[in-house]
């Protein structure tokens, strides 16, 4: 039975669907002006196979690509379809201990002891990317997905050009919109919902960046927020996300939802005008009640349908999830978080850029971790 309380309120009153204002949007350039791309960075877990689309961009545009592998996929097999492409690959073995070279999170410890810690490396891979691109002297970098197509890479050099006056140049998605499940569910149900720039195919200059990936989900919202406000990204040239099904597993809404409500409650006062300052105690508790709010009147949109079922699951599964949320885990989260970016920065701040990644990896003990394809090795001399 619906919850007629719940479909009285109004669903924008409790949750933003789009957070277009705080974009730029531009037109590609006609030309790159001398600034190119310079490495493609690629973090995955399937089998190598994933990668040849990247490799293929790779080849393209004329750029290193880095896969940075784990799980299903090894830096080995990654090696031997960039050899089966002719394309110039640096491939890494991501292990859990490499998480012991990067800086420690105060944020990543305390959801671990509190329950919301989580078993993926996405994060840990994309920092790692970072501090390669950094040590490397590369400066402008293309975080790109392994489920992400590109129509036209050579494009991304324009594209890349763009980066000197933005944090962060995000592709706009012309393939499946990629959501959080709660969202998914809400554009499902008539919601009008958008989807946001993000890691899977966004370029930064890792030369200039002061933020961070935390081990959270929508980690790459908080890397945007991590340079401060105001909010300075764009949005430029055009991908294509690979469909899923958002609703195959309820763990992936559970698993979501405390990035979720903190990433939307951050991003609902950069809407709104107000400084992230605000964000305080009281702030948290008006947040995730219009959270779970919002959560109940999707429930009820979806309705009884048993053609929903799956999607009427995971939504409640993220309803019971929140329950578990208290404002002072997303107020302390924010305040570690803030100490995080300070400690990254001094560690940033400290690495010495060399001409080449073989010199940078050598240096920081990780050139055990990492294979070259032949082109790579090639271009190289």
């Amino acid at each position: 039975m619906p919850n007629q309380a719940a479909l009285l309120v109004d669903a924008r009153e409790l949750h933003h669907g789009s957070h277009a204002d705080l974009l730029t949007e531009l037109p590609v350039p006609a030309d790159a002006a001398g600034r190119k791309l310079d490495a493609i960075i690629v973090p995955t877990a399937w089998p190598a196979n994933a990668l040849r689309h990247a490799m293929q961009v790779g080849n393209e545009t004329g750029c290193t690509v880095v896969a940075l592998c784990s799980r299903a996929a090894s830096a080995e097999r990654a090696i031997d379809v960039a050899d089966e492409e002719g394309a110039a690959v640096l491939a890494v073995d991501v292990k859990r201990s490499l998480a012991g070279k990067l800086p420690e999170s105060a944020a990543d410890v305390l959801l671990q002891r509190s329950g919301f810690g989580t078993s993926s490396d996405l994060s840990l891979k994309r920092n790692l990317g970072l501090v390669l691109a950094r040590g490397s002297g590369w400066r402008r970098v293309l975080f790109l997905d392994d489920d992400i197509h590109i129509d036209q890479p050579k494009q991304l050099h324009q594209v890349a050009g763009l980066v000197d006056g933005y944090r962060a140049v995000g592709l706009a998605n012309e393939g499946f919109e990629d959501n959080s499940v709660v969202c998914h569910a809400y554009r499902a149900v008539g919601g009008e919902q958008a989807s946001f720039i993000g890691g899977g195919a966004m370029i930064v200059d890792a030369a200039q960046s002061r933020s961070f990936f935390p081990n959270i989900y929508n980690e790459d919202w908080l890397f945007l927020l991590g340079d401060g406000v105001p909010f300075k990204a764009a949005k430029a040239g055009v991908m294509r996300q690979r469909t899923y099904d958002p609703f195959a597993k309820p763990a992936r809404a559970i698993g979501e939802e405390l990035g979720d409500t903190l990433a939307e409650g951050l991003f609902w006062l950069l809407d709104s005008g107000e400084p992230l300052e605000r964000a305080g105690t009281s702030y948290w508790a008006a947040a995730l009640f219009r959270r779970r709010q919002f959560i109940d009147l999707v429930i009820d949109m979806v309705g009884p349908d048993e053609d929903r079922h799956r999607m009427r699951r995971s939504l409640e599964a993220a309803r019971g999830r929140s329950s578990s949320i208290s404002y002072g885990l997303c107020q302390q989260f924010v305040e570690l978080w803030q100490t995080d970016l300070a400690r990254w920065r001094r560690y940033m701040g400290r690495l010495k850029p060399r001409n080449s990644p073989e010199k940078f990896l050598h240096e920081v003990g990780l050139s055990h971790h990492v294979l070259f394809s032949k082109a790579y090795l090639e271009n190289q001399r």
